[in-house]
């Protein structure tokens, strides 16, 4: 209430005490009371009145989009599970698509065994040439190193 401890409380009550009386004392706080609770009441009738105006400009709306947009967790979870839902249909788009898919890596496939094939094949023939070459090629003469010395 208003950030008073009890020791302020009661000093607040005895200098009320002196200052007013112990007569009226009572009457006081009784009034005081009345006063608080009034303007308690108008205090929640005002903040009903201004929830009420919120509901009208449609802010909750927006507010509950708000929220789930800040919670990340919750909102990717619910784009997943309408994704699951919607998506991954049997016999749609997503079917075609993935034959397709399956269809291009085939092709993929074959044509790189293909050229991995003829690139074997370049290699075993420059291969075979080089050994080919090799064998045709005559034979140098050994230089003879002895020198007459006459």
């Amino acid at each position: 209430m208003f950030g008073l401890g009890w020791s302020e409380m009661v000093l607040i009550g005895i200098v009320a005490l002196i200052v007013v009386g112990p007569k009226d004392l009572p009457g006081m706080f009784r009034t005081l009371g009345q006063l608080s609770g009034k303007a308690r009441g108008m205090a929640r009738e005002f903040s009903r009145a201004m929830e009420s105006a919120a509901d009208d400009a449609g802010v909750k709306d927006i507010s509950k989009t708000i929220k789930a947009a800040a919670n990340p967790t919750k909102f990717g979870t619910d784009s997943l599970k309408k994704a699951a839902t919607t998506s991954f249909k049997p016999g749609g788009a997503t079917e075609a698509l993935s034959k397709e898919r399956a269809e291009s890596a085939a092709k993929f496939k074959e044509a790189s065994a293909k050229a991995a094939a003829a690139r074997k094949e370049k290699e075993a023939a420059a291969e075979a040439e080089q050994e080919s070459a090799a064998s045709t090629e005559p034979a140098e003469p050994a230089e003879d190193k002895t020198e007459d010395k006459s």
